[in-house]
């Protein structure tokens, strides 16, 4: 296996199809403003690919000291293969000083996806990702924040919030109580 990376234009409706099928209506930002977003030096839209077969993509935004990968999915027919792993093993390596962080569903006994939900989270740690201990809620969303390269720091998240949407995106983001 040998991925490559590839930025995602407008007329990627193969990313597009992933894309609306990993995520639900109420979590996706709308495509063409994820592609225009792309274009700014701190954000990147990328398709991953295993020769001509599209195995996934990520959408991601950084800066100094942080990555925050907002969309990673992989083509339901290729997981349980290692596109996953390679996927986030091109990020580090494309990022190996800077804290890479993801959030994701939590883990609730409640949630009617508890099985999928428990998978992904394993995956993420398999992978050299570790709990933080919070949470994050955006658009009424709340999600776990995972990370790895390092420790959590919730100013410098919220900081780097802030600053990638010039003031619009101010999350809740607490410690969570066991």
């Amino acid at each position: 296996m040998q991925i490559r990376a590839k930025k995602v234009r407008l007329n990627s409706t193969d990313i597009k199809h992933i894309y609306f099928e990993a995520f639900p209506k109420k979590e996706r930002m709308p495509f063409p403003m994820m592609v225009a977003m792309s274009k700014l030096w701190n954000t990147e839209f990328l398709g991953f690919y295993d020769g001509n077969t599209l195995c996934g993509f990520v959408y991601l935004a950084h800066n100094s000291k942080i990555v925050f990968v907002m969309f990673f999915a992989v083509d339901k027919r290729l997981r349980s293969k290692g596109y996953g792993s390679a996927i986030l093993q091109n990020i580090q390596s494309k990022y190996p000083e800077k804290k890479i962080i993801i959030s994701i569903e939590p883990c609730d006994k409640d949630a009617s996806d508890i099985e999928l939900r428990t998978r992904r989270k394993i995956f993420y740690m398999r992978n050299r990702y570790q709990e933080t201990g919070y949470m994050i809620k955006l658009n009424g969303i709340v999600q776990e924040i995972i990370i790895s390269n390092g420790e959590f720091d919730k100013k410098q998240f919220r900081t780097f919030f802030v600053a990638y949407s010039n003031g619009t995106m101010w999350p809740k983001i607490w410690k969570q109580t066991k």
